[in-house]
């Protein structure tokens, strides 16, 4: 394993994807996202992304030049465009409109379309807990999950996260995806020709199974697996909320991330942003969400959302992180 400080990855990504087609926004704004990752030991949304998206950089199915703006505007929604291009640019423009609205008007929905993979959801949201506003985000994903009922992948693992700020603490950062488990556990199972737990997957017949590569072939389950319709169901809503509402492509329309080819996936996300002090007055609000911490923390054993990758994080920005060596070797070779 390679040991890198945080500015010799953010350096190496960002000269991966420059050399790869993207430009220094873009690449500045990806290479942030990943390194931020990569520090709260988030790895499969870190340094690993770099040769996907490189790869996808240079056979079209995203846009390097891609420069994301404001498609439409009605009150406190507005609609951003990413232009086909790697999606943090315009999540970054999502979420800088969403604060200035929120702040005025007391709300903010935006979304952003035509758009691509989009990391670790949370993180977008850090800024507008930075500005003392709630947020929620929600994205989609190319088709990995059926339908409550279904035998065939409709829906991506369709994200949700939410961040809540705090009065001289850290915020609680909630994040998870609808799939029991994460696709990225069932390759790696593949990979090593081992066997998967029941209940994870269906394979292409839409039977249930333990074999990890008839799981990629197939779909994967919902959070909930035992009927699967409750997952099923929020992914739905969440599938429904970042297309039909904003005006992006549906999971089954866009190719996977996993492969080289493919079409420009055009998927969305959107988040929603509150201000407190709209409502029940910030200082309420502050004093209440510490009400139910300290409640939460009568049980020893408690873990608040987000400590553990925010304690990593911290221990990262001293130490570095640990990469494997391969993939050092991969991305001085993207950057060379």
């Amino acid at each position: 394993m390679a040991q890198l400080s945080l500015q010799e990855a953010d350096a190496l990504i960002q000269s991966a994807l420059t050399k790869s087609g993207a430009s220094q926004a873009m690449a500045a704004s990806v290479a942030k996202a990943l390194v931020l990752a990569e520090a709260q030991g988030i790895a499969s949304h870190g340094l690993s992304r770099v040769p996907q998206y490189a790869t996808h950089l240079k056979n079209g199915r995203a846009n390097g030049n891609a420069i994301a703006a404001v498609a439409q505007r009605k009150g406190a929604a507005l609609v951003v465009d990413a232009q086909q291009g790697l999606a943090f640019p315009a999540c970054d423009l999502a979420i800088a409109e969403g604060i200035k609205t929120a702040k005025e008007l007391g709300v903010c929905f935006v979304g952003v379309r035509n758009s691509h993979h989009a990391g670790v959801i949370v993180d977008h949201l850090r800024a507008a807990s930075t500005a003392g506003l709630v947020a929620l985000g929600f994205a989609n994903s190319p088709s990995a999950m059926p339908a409550a009922g279904g035998k065939h992948a409709i829906f991506g693992t369709n994200p949700i996260a939410a961040i809540f700020p705090r009065r001289n603490a850290d915020p609680l950062m909630i994040d998870l995806s609808l799939s029991e488990v994460a696709r990225g556990k069932v390759m790696v199972a593949a990979k090593e020709g081992k066997p998967i737990p029941l209940g994870w997957a269906l394979d292409k017949e839409g039977n249930p199974t333990t074999d990890a590569k008839a799981a990629l072939e197939g779909s994967m389950l919902a959070v909930g697996n035992t009927t699967s319709t409750k997952g099923a169901m929020l992914a739905l809503i969440i599938e429904l909320l970042v297309t039909a509402v904003i005006g992006a492509q549906f999971g089954f329309e866009a190719s996977s991330f996993f492969v080289d080819e493919g079409n420009q996936p055009k998927i969305g996300q959107a988040f929603l942003l509150i201000d407190p002090s709209a409502l029940n007055g910030n200082d309420s609000y502050l004093d209440r969400i510490e009400v139910l911490i300290n409640e939460m923390l009568v049980d020893d054993g408690v873990r608040l959302a987000g400590a553990r990758r925010l304690a990593l994080e911290r221990k990262a920005q001293v130490a570095g992180v640990s990469v494997p060596d391969a993939l050092v070797q991969t991305l001085q070779k993207l950057a060379a």
